[in-house]
């Protein structure tokens, strides 16, 4: 009995000394939200061809959506020191106080070489003025099979990343970026 009386005081005394650590605490979600901030990618290669970028606004996030011509396959989406033009590696500056450049291994251009999507301004392809997150989004062209898009956010903030299919055959791949954490 002495035993026991002389651990629980021994485990009373550790919880009061802050020795013994509470469980997690568990802050709840912005929107329920719980994505990451780190790289994600799919190696694969695809056989679409980029044909459009648009935005959105949503409650809990701002969306860039990459129309193609077929099934999308690869991606690779990654916060950068720096947006970089595909092929010469120069700099493109872009607002916001983080850059996270989009990579989908779908080119711009037909196996002709004729271009499926031509942006008429590459350092706006969406007005995003008034959204809570994104700042600028740009292109930063399309070389050997893989287009990239320059997106300027407020933050480092949480984002995904996925595929939709359709509408008529195409698909589309989806970046959502949280308006906070």
């Amino acid at each position: 009995m002495r035993k026991i009386g002389a651990g629980l005081a021994a485990v009373l005394a550790a919880v009061g000394l802050g020795l013994a650590a509470p469980g997690p605490a568990s802050a709840a979600s912005y929107c329920g939200i719980a994505w990451g901030s780190l790289a994600k990618a799919d190696p694969d290669m695809s056989s679409a061809n980029v044909t459009n970028v648009r935005t959105g606004q949503q409650p809990c996030y701002d969306r860039l959506v990459i129309d193609m011509t077929g099934k999308v396959a690869g991606y690779a989406v990654q916060y950068v020191p720096v947006i970089t033009q595909d092929a010469t590696g120069y700099p493109i500056p872009v607002l916001g106080d983080a850059d996270l450049q989009v990579m989908v291994t779908a080119p711009s251009y037909n196996q002709y070489s004729q271009p499926t999507y031509e942006p008429a301004a590459k350092a706006e392809l969406s007005n995003v003025s008034g959204y809570r997150t994104f700042r600028q989004v740009v292109y930063a062209g399309s070389f050997e099979g893989t287009t990239s898009i320059g997106l300027g956010v407020r933050a480092r903030l949480p984002f995904r990343v996925f595929t939709l299919d359709g509408p008529d055959g195409g698909s589309r791949l989806v970046v959502d970026v949280a308006h906070r954490w």
